[in-house]
């Protein structure tokens, strides 16, 4: 499992790279980063949550920042909003299995 996570979050990063340079017209890339996004987000723990989201909310501002270099800062901008995308699918990962192991602790301490 720890290996389909790695190249998961490994594919991930690196198609946010590529298509922040090169356009793919046949591929639905912020869907794609989502997915493997949400199967990354399997390798991080609750404890990784805060680290996560506040990544996913810094990355769109320094792509704003990077935007004004000439020549790359556009393609710079896409590299890191790709990047917030996939990070968001992890959260929501994260986030979903804190939510179910809360309604399992929860459900348990009823029966028991």
């Amino acid at each position: 499992m720890n290996k389909i996570i790695a190249l998961a979050r490994a594919a991930a990063i690196i198609l946010a790279v590529v298509t922040g340079f090169v356009a793919i017209a046949s591929l639905n890339v912020p869907l794609v980063l989502v997915s493997l996004g949400l199967i990354a987000g399997l390798g991080y723990g609750e404890d990784d949550m805060t680290r996560l989201v506040l990544t996913v909310l810094v990355l769109p501002i320094a792509g704003a920042a990077l935007s004004t270099l000439p020549s790359v800062g556009a393609q710079l901008e896409v590299v890191a909003t790709n990047l917030a995308v996939a990070i968001a699918g992890a959260a929501a990962t994260v986030l979903a299995c804190r939510c179910f192991n809360l309604v399992k602790g929860d459900l348990s301490s009823l029966t028991g």
